[in-house]
């Protein structure tokens, strides 16, 4: 795997080959605009038979070893007879190299969480949070805002520098809330997205059977 460009990486808790599809699927994420747009984004996923049952997402904003392994106990232990094949872990990065924040994380999760917890836990990534996603599918973003997008190269959504500030600005006068990133995301194509978006189709792919493509 390219350690510049991990989209996803794997700590196999239980017999879940790497090309097996886990159908019982949890995400954790940093916020309320995850926990809204995310079941949009990855709705289409249902058709290969995988199934993101809940977005839990952190009450700070922060996706660090602490909260990551609050989510993963509650997920496990309230699911206790029926629990989740998978948990998938999308980690906004802020521009810096993904390797390095997920493996940092990965390792710090991995002497934590105790032996029992059989559930196979993935990581994904969001290089500048999920609003870089949104210009991937330029004509439908353009669509819903009903204007232009502006200097951003759309082509490499990924090196879009704070894309949620630069949507703002688009939105403006309106606010943007979760409720509107929502609103955005129901407009969205996914397979556009994941041909544009190095980040998102790692998200998709960890999803589906964990392997990482880069």
């Amino acid at each position: 795997m390219n350690r510049d460009f991990v989209s996803a990486s794997t700590i196999k808790r239980k017999a879940l080959g790497p090309d097996d599809v886990a159908r019982n699927v949890i995400v954790l994420a940093s916020g309320e605009t995850e926990r809204r747009s995310l079941p949009h984004l990855v709705a289409h996923l249902q058709k290969q038979g995988t199934s993101v049952d809940d977005v839990r997402i952190s009450p700070n904003g922060a996706l660090n070893r602490k909260v990551s392994e609050k989510l993963i106990r509650a997920a496990w232990y309230e699911n206790i007879h029926c629990p989740p094949q998978k948990i998938v872990l999308l980690v906004d990065v802020d521009g810096k190299p993904p390797g390095e924040v997920v493996d940092s994380l990965r390792e710090q999760l991995d002497s934590r969480l105790p032996r029992e917890i059989q559930v196979r836990l993935l990581y994904a990534y969001a290089q500048w949070h999920l609003e870089a996603w949104y210009f991937a599918d330029a004509a439908n973003l353009r669509g819903y805002l009903k204007r232009g997008l502006g200097s951003v190269d759309t082509s490499i959504p990924d090196k879009i520098q704070n894309p949620k500030l630069h949507l703002k600005q688009l939105l403006d006068p309106q606010l943007y809330t979760a409720r509107v990133s929502e609103q955005i995301a129901r407009a969205l194509d996914a397979e556009t997205i994941a041909r544009s978006s190095p980040s998102f189709k790692g998200f998709l792919q960890a999803l589906l059977n964990g392997v990482a493509h880069g």
